[in-house]
């Protein structure tokens, strides 16, 4: 319910841009559309492998598996597992939530599954090696990932004692 409320209040922020866009200049809101096509198509190709991937990876991850490992019952040891699957995770938004949804529809409990997607959201070394290495200054690299690197533990533990 929350998710089709949530989307419900993204079409309404569309339709209040689109009726803003057209009362600036009309000929900008098919410009405005075509552009949105543009990056839906571009888009989804990683969307489908995305949650085509998800699907088979909860489909193959065996429940005992996951529980024993990731679930509820798995401790610290499951948070350290979260942690390094999460920042060596490749990939984008689709990937990263996809497996965390497929981890939780396997049987991971979901402050591990909040440690995953953290980690794999700051402390992603796909990121580090491809992007930050090559453009960013390392002491600023240093700062980052010290800053950064308790964060996935700390989320998870607030997500489990909150939640």
């Amino acid at each position: 319910m929350i998710v089709l409320g949530f989307a419900l209040l993204l079409y309404v922020i569309a339709a209040v841009m689109i009726g803003m866009v057209a009362r600036r200049d009309r000929s900008l809101v098919g410009q405005g559309f075509a552009e949105a096509k543009d990056q839906f198509l571009a888009i989804l190709p990683a969307l489908t492998v995305g949650i085509l991937g998800a699907g088979f990876v909860a489909a193959l991850l065996p429940p005992e598996l996951a529980e024993t490992y990731l679930g509820d019952g798995s401790g610290a040891a499951g948070y350290a597992i979260a942690y390094v699957i999460g920042a060596v995770t490749p990939g984008g938004p689709v990937v990263g939530f996809a497996l965390g949804a497929a981890a939780i529809k396997a049987g991971a409990s979901v402050p591990i599954v909040v440690v995953y997607v953290t980690a794999w959201a700051l402390v992603s070394l796909n990121r580090l090696l491809i992007w930050e290495l090559a453009t960013v200054p390392k002491k600023i690299i240093v700062e980052r990932l010290i800053v950064s690197a308790p964060i996935p533990i700390l989320t998870g533990l607030a997500v489990s004692v909150f939640v």
